[in-house]
């Protein structure tokens, strides 16, 4: 098993299944939409999924049976051609664990239009009685996709992406259960642009978009594991993991949804990532990459 330490080398599982992003070139084919378009499949924009720093997203229905979601982009500082930079580059973006661009719509107003798998959010199954609850293998199947996905975005892409929010609503499931993380972006965060490499995980070096995304992997874990939203639970969940020597405790915090049904050595691996995840300080002591090589048990 190894050691939750920092390391610098991909993995070569990974090398086969992604695309690089290095030059974005020509505009490929993506569908411009209407604002029409939009306000139509958005109920008017009523169908709110969330928010984010720069405008909400939207569960939209188009005419054709597109089931999308709709990601409204209002404070892009950079204008019309850094916008549409922003959707050359996320058009070349492919992983199986992210969503795919569909399409955008620019003017006045804003969007990306992206894949909505049918299962809908990850934060809908944790949190809604009425669904089925989600198995230990499915949980921990999600963990390890959506590690996937940021060392894709982190090792596999230049530049590399850092912008991602990573939380149980940007987390989307297919029928099969696989997780699609959305939530990413090029432009957004302070300092980052298009064209100009900034710092990356993988040069030995964690700037404070990388700390922040390993922060909320390791709070998503702590979400996966104990069912409760990181959004009102979230400090407390990481003051515990933080805390806690595991100790007769193990099995309190699990989610009683899976009652006896998870495995115990895999529940302290994913505590341990957790831990390693949420430890705050300067010094980062784990990687992406390793974080995934510990999860898949390599």
């Amino acid at each position: 098993m190894y050691q939750l330490v920092s390391s610098c080398s991909p993995s070569s599982s990974c090398i086969n299944q992604c695309h690089c992003v290095r030059d974005p070139g020509p505009l490929p084919f993506v569908r411009r939409f209407s604002l029409e378009d939009i306000r139509r499949a958005t109920g008017g924009f009523r169908r709110i999924i969330s928010n984010y720093a720069h405008g909400s997203v939207y569960k939209a229905q188009f005419r054709d049976g597109l089931l999308a979601l709709v990601k409204e982009v209002t404070a892009l500082h950079e204008g019309k051609d850094a916008f549409l930079q922003e959707v050359k580059l996320l058009r070349r973006l492919h992983h199986r664990h992210l969503v795919s661009l569909r399409g955008f719509a620019t003017g006045q107003e804003r969007f990306l239009i992206f894949e909505y798998p049918e299962q809908g959010s990850l934060k809908e199954h944790l949190n809604d009685p009425l669904k089925t609850p989600l198995s230990w293998r499915t949980r921990m199947q999600i963990a390890i996709g959506v590690t996937a996905a940021l060392e894709y975005l982190n090792f596999f892409c230049e530049p590399p992406v850092h912008h991602v929010s990573i939380n149980s609503s940007n987390v989307l499931l297919d029928e099969n259960f696989v997780p699609k993380l959305s939530g990413v972006a090029f432009l957004g965060s302070p300092g980052n642009r298009i064209g100009v490499s900034h710092a990356s995980c993988s040069k030995g070096h964690m700037d404070q978009d990388c700390k922040d995304m390993i922060f909320q992997l390791g709070v998503l874990i702590l979400e996966l594991i104990t069912g409760q939203s990181s959004e009102k639970e979230g400090g407390n969940l990481v003051r515990w993991v933080q805390e806690s020597k595991f100790i007769g405790f193990v099995d309190k915090i699990v989610d009683p949804d899976l009652g006896n049904s998870y495995d115990s050595k895999e529940l302290k691996s994913l505590l341990a990532v957790a831990r390693f995840c949420t430890k705050t300080g300067n010094k980062p002591t784990v990687s992406i990459q390793l974080i995934l090589r510990y999860l898949q048990g390599k």
